[in-house]
């Protein structure tokens, strides 16, 4: 069975789901009802690549497209829209959008792409040039966003150096903030320094959502390496000195490195 077949399949077993013969669960969904499957499923995915296995990637991008069918599904039993129509504006956007692969205009570089970009999306009649960084996404993910198309329209240090020392800076800020003891001040500096470090990455070029997600992960292995060998010796975080649990801490490191 080709692609085409497949996805055709996929689509019409979704609709038989959303029949009245079909299932009561999957019937009772409603695109708000369905946000929080939308949300895991598209993490899942980012799991899967952080962990680099091919197979739970295809899995979880499988588990993706199906909330995509679900919600064009829903939408056109509501005479909303229809994935059709979904597929078609995300074709034509693309073409729209890619006039030097479907057009006559000359790209020369992925940067000179990135500025293409945004200037195409602002003659589609964006009111901002930071329109589209949706408000809900996790907020490192959203400072990033908001830095690339500020900066892709040159609102932009022009060396790291000045990134770096903008971070150093509103670091300085949040301890007067803290020696003033102003706790709103002190919440407005942390997120400056917050955002500066975004900055930082960016300029490095590091992902600040995927850096920080990676860092999690590396933290929760040393600790539950930590766990288990404080477990294996009957002991309890509680009742163990803090020099015996930087000692253990260091052991997870060397171990996990």
């Amino acid at each position: 069975m080709d692609v085409a077949q497949q996805f055709a399949k996929l689509v019409e077993i979704m609709a038989r789901l959303r029949s009245p013969e079909g299932c009561p669960w999957d019937r009772a969904q409603t695109h708000q009802s369905l946000r929080p499957y939308l949300l895991e499923e598209t993490y899942e995915v980012l799991e899967a690549l952080d962990q680099q296995n091919d197979d739970e990637l295809r899995k979880e991008l499988g588990d993706l497209l199906l909330q995509v069918i679900f919600h064009a599904q829903i939408a056109g039993e509501a005479s909303s829209f229809t994935l059709s129509e979904v597929i078609a504006g995300i074709t034509e956007k693309l073409i729209r959008r890619h006039p030097h692969v479907f057009g006559e205009m000359k790209v020369n570089s992925a940067e000179e792409q990135r500025s293409l970009w945004e200037k195409l999306k602002k003659a589609e009649g964006k009111s901002s040039i930071i329109d589209g960084v949706p408000a809900a996404l996790p907020a490192l993910q959203r400072a990033q966003r908001l830095q690339q198309k500020a900066g892709a329209a040159g609102f932009d240090w022009e060396k790291v150096d000045q990134v770096i020392a903008k971070f150093n800076s509103e670091l300085v800020e949040l301890q007067q903030a803290r020696r003033d003891g102003d706790a709103g001040k002190l919440e407005d500096e942390f997120g400056d320094v917050l955002f500066s470090l975004v900055a930082v990455g960016r300029w490095l070029g590091l992902n600040a959502e995927d850096t920080l997600r990676q860092a999690c992960n590396k933290f929760s292995r040393r600790f539950r390496n930590v766990e288990n060998k404080l477990a294996a010796a009957g002991e309890h975080f509680d009742s163990v000195p803090l020099e015996k649990l930087e000692a253990l801490w260091e052991s997870a490191k060397e171990e996990n490195r």
